[in-house]
């Protein structure tokens, strides 16, 4: 589908049409995605993204790695995580999406703004919304994980919240070596701060991740950053 302008242009009249009536950004790129013919911002990113390919940066990901998805919100990090696990799935492996954000429905929905088709990866996939999901809750649910499942947790700066759990930094750390020791891949969803200045860089990168409490962002073996359709990779130096 052709857009009626460039996706910056349209960024642009969101955040115009957001001060002319009073509303947040995210409605108003939703607003704007409508009018050009798509059911959210998300899918109008995802659909228009000039990056590499998904397949490709899957292929990217080694089984053992702890990844780090980062975007404001409305550019379409949940959709690309999703992505990645639905390649995993291609491949014949097992994905998982954790989450203390989002319905059973909406997951499956996101299905369908990826054109895939859930029903097709029943059996190989995981969904799970308990209000218990931590670090040691994903560790037991994946304990039998075959090598080369792709899980997704939704999202990282959630993890903590609940003050009878470890902190970030902890859970984090628990993750990774559990990711090491059965192969497994894990995706974090991440929030980017409100800080972050797409005039000044085109794509967020670590600096801009939201830390509410301290994590040490060297424990992330891979990166991929979005904003307005655009996907930057980034590996561990």
């Amino acid at each position: 589908m052709r857009l009626s302008a460039p996706v910056y242009h349209l960024k642009r009249k969101a955040r115009l049409l957001s001060r002319q009536q009073n509303i947040s950004l995210h409605a108003a790129l939703d607003r704007i995605a409508a009018a050009e013919g798509f059911e959210g911002w998300s899918l109008l990113s995802a659909r228009t993204s000039t990056g590499v390919p998904v397949s490709e940066l899957y292929s990217r990901l080694n089984p053992g790695d702890l990844v780090l998805v980062g975007a404001r919100p409305g550019h379409g990090k949940t959709l690309m995580s999703l992505r990645l696990a639905v390649e995993a799935m291609k491949s014949g492996n097992r994905g998982a999406f954790f989450t203390l954000e989002d319905t059973e429905q909406a997951v499956l929905n996101r299905f369908r703004m990826i054109d895939a088709d859930h029903a097709e990866f029943a059996e190989l996939f995981e969904f799970d919304s308990s209000d218990a999901i931590s670090a040691d809750y994903i560790v037991t649910r994946l304990a039998a994980a075959p090598r080369g499942t792709l899980a997704v947790v939704d999202y990282l700066q959630l993890l903590d919240q609940k003050r009878e759990n470890p902190d970030v930094m902890t859970q984090v750390q628990a993750l990774k070596a559990f990711a090491r020791e059965r192969s497994v891949i894990i995706v974090f969803i991440s929030q980017i701060d409100r800080s972050y200045d797409p005039e000044r860089k085109p794509v967020p990168d670590l600096e801009d991740v939201r830390l509410p409490n301290p994590l040490d962002l060297r424990l992330f073996d891979k990166m991929f950053f979005l904003h307005d359709g655009e996907v930057q990779f980034r590996a561990a130096s």
